[in-house]
């Protein structure tokens, strides 16, 4: 894996990213084995949108692989205005081992990865969330064993973190089944893709507009909040459209008794979810939130290596 991008979970075979999650695991196992692999190695985080998550456990792991980060915000170096983004990337490939960036548009990372020669890692875009996928599907198989076979539940927005838990799906083997309102699907391309390819490892991805109907007999409810980043001035419209997909006691009464809980943060109680479905025991998400920490510094390790 060594100089390789990790833009897409669609980018890499599912045996690598079976590797990945392999990784993740015995570095949150025993993270002292894996203290020195970075050393002295150092990895630039771009941020153009605000970040809990992302920035702490990037950070975070970077220092525990024994490396370095520096923190740069889109205001201080406003890619493809104040300079070119090939000459950007050509900087700072002289300069660092490896770049995450957390943009808006996802063709500034893809770019960002065209002209750099060290490992460019995406932390997140309006098109996908990879590294939150690799989270998630690490945490479903710790508490479910596998991936493979198990039904999940999206319900709501079908943005980033929508696209790539269906790319997921498919590498790992899950049966995905995604409730959003007319004309806030997942990706149509997304879609197109993941039917071609789910034979690959026996996925199944559905598309429907009822959420009781994907929660019906879940291993995992999933849910993300209604507007993105980025979104804001569609809240009041959004909030309309999907009012009745909001997760609560009803919805997960569907699912199956041992059903887990998963969001990836912050999340709107009161909103898309209840306190009482995201404060219960079937309730799963900071568990989740560590393991960004972990699954980041296995593709840290991997890449930048």
């Amino acid at each position: 894996m060594e100089n390789k991008d990790f833009i897409t979970i669609r980018d890499w075979p599912a045996d690598a990213l079976h590797e990945l999650l392999t990784l993740a695991s015995a570095v949150k196992e025993n993270p002292s084995k894996y203290r020195n692999v970075l050393d002295h190695k150092t990895l630039v985080m771009i941020f153009e949108k605000p970040s809990l998550r992302t920035r702490v456990s990037f950070d975070v792991g970077i220092q525990q692989l024994g490396g370095f980060s520096l923190y740069l915000t889109g205001n201080e170096i406003n890619l493809g205005q104040r300079e070119s983004i090939s000459d950007i990337a050509h900087n700072l490939e002289r300069l660092v081992q490896g770049i995450m960036a957390r943009t808006f548009s996802h063709s500034v990372v893809e770019d960002i990865a065209r002209f750099a020669s060290v490992p460019v890692i995406n932390g997140l875009t309006d098109f996908c969330h990879p590294c939150q996928a690799l989270a998630d599907y690490m945490t479903i198989r710790e508490v479910k064993g596998t991936a493979r076979g198990i039904k999940i539940a999206y319900i709501g927005d079908g943005n980033n973190v929508a696209n790539s838990l269906i790319y997921g799906a498919i590498r790992f083997g899950a049966y995905l089944h995604i409730a959003s309102p007319s004309g806030y699907e997942p990706a149509p391309e997304v879609v197109r893709w993941a039917k071609e390819n789910a034979g690959e490892t026996g996925s199944q991805i559905e598309i429907v507009q009822d959420p009781f109907l994907a929660a019906e007999e879940a291993d995992v409810i999933y849910t993300d909040v209604w507007t993105s980043m980025g979104a804001e001035s569609e809240s009041a419209k959004r909030r309309d459209a999907f009012r009745s997909f909001q997760v609560n006691d009803a919805v997960v009464s569907r699912a199956k008794s041992d059903y887990v809980f998963m969001h990836c943060l912050p999340a709107h109680r009161g909103e898309e979810v209840t306190s009482s479905v995201i404060d219960s025991g079937h309730s799963i998400v900071f568990q989740q939130a560590e393991n960004r920490l972990h699954a980041q510094k296995a593709v840290m390790a991997l890449t930048m290596h």
